[in-house]
């Protein structure tokens, strides 16, 4: 079957290639997704996961992509809740080959059923960014309605499910990013927006919870706009800085199936819209995402029509 592989960790995305690669093999409690349509995040070159294996053995050429939306067409020994035919979405395993391949295996219990009229291309951009999203804001960050969140990256992949979540859980939310990423942020729903190069984050004043996904120099600044009892919860970075008299958490997206269909609900029912920009064929794939991080929106990947 053909896939999206890596092996030379200098290029960089430079180094994405279209390549056959075997089948993959259904192990205990596993299933086979034929995939529609996955989505790669630009770090998974940086995960120690991508280039060896939990003994520390080189494991390339590495299937790239960890977000994945399709069919099961298979089931391994053991495997209970799902079924051959069904409509699924969720995330891959990092340590092992992901969804940017004609199918690929996938733990069950990192899956969720999708409902027959949510499109493969919109569920592929939700896994990760959806539950990560989730996670920071309520699990980590213990946002509640009426406190205020400051969401760097707001327009990203992350930032605009965190936006959506946070504006329906009741909270008010300041947004950041660069100048080109206001409009889509303000119809993400922020109440307010930063220019992060040409307005002072300290202008945003003091707030409840801050959800970083840029790290740095913005997330140390970012600790001291954390008032008393509140929380800064990093994706990016472990935290350097911690706020006065508050809590700093540095986190690695965890899967939850259980939200993963809470998720794919809103989508449903119109309440939540992942920022999807370009969608290409796995053919175009190497040269379109080494482009991806100067576009708007996740660029996701269609491998199968219908479905």
């Amino acid at each position: 079957m053909q896939a999206i592989t890596v092996r030379d960790r200098a290029a960089g995305l430079a180094g994405l290639s279209l390549t056959e690669v075997p089948y993959p093999h259904a192990a205990e409690n596993d299933v086979i997704v034929r995939v529609h349509a996955a989505a790669f995040t630009p770090g998974e070159l940086d995960w120690a996961a991508t280039w060896s294996d939990r003994a520390g053995r080189d494991r390339t050429p590495s299937v790239l992509g960890h977000e994945v939306s399709g069919v099961v067409v298979e089931l391994g020994y053991g495997t209970t809740g799902l079924t051959v035919g069904q409509r699924v979405f969720g995330m891959t395993d990092p340590a092992r080959d992901g969804s940017l391949a004609e199918y690929v295996a996938v733990e069950a219990r990192n899956l969720a059923p999708l409902p027959a009229d949510v499109d493969h291309t919109v569920a592929a951009a939700l896994p990760i960014s959806g539950l990560t999203a989730w996670q920071g804001l309520f699990d980590h960050g213990r946002l509640t309605a009426g406190q205020t969140v400051l969401i760097h990256g707001a327009a990203g992949g992350v930032g605009a499910i965190a936006v959506q979540l946070a504006r329906e859980a009741g909270a008010r939310v300041i947004g950041t990013g660069r100048a080109g990423a206001r409009d889509t942020a303000l119809e993400l729903g922020v109440d307010a927006f930063l220019d992060l190069q040409a307005d002072r984050l300290e202008d945003a004043g003091q707030v409840d919870v801050v959800l970083d996904m840029i790290g740095g120099d913005i997330m140390d600044r970012s600790a001291a706009l954390v008032r008393a009892g509140g929380t800064l919860v990093a994706i990016a970075s472990p935290p350097t800085v911690r706020p006065r008299d508050g809590q700093a958490i540095f986190f690695v997206v965890e899967p939850d199936r259980a939200r993963l269909a809470d998720l794919a609900l809103r989508l449903r029912d119109g309440r939540l819209r992942p920022n999807v920009g370009a969608v290409r064929t796995l053919t175009e794939a190497p040269s379109v995402l080494a482009a991806a991080q100067r576009s708007q929106g996740k660029t996701i990947i269609r491998v199968a029509e219908g479905g």
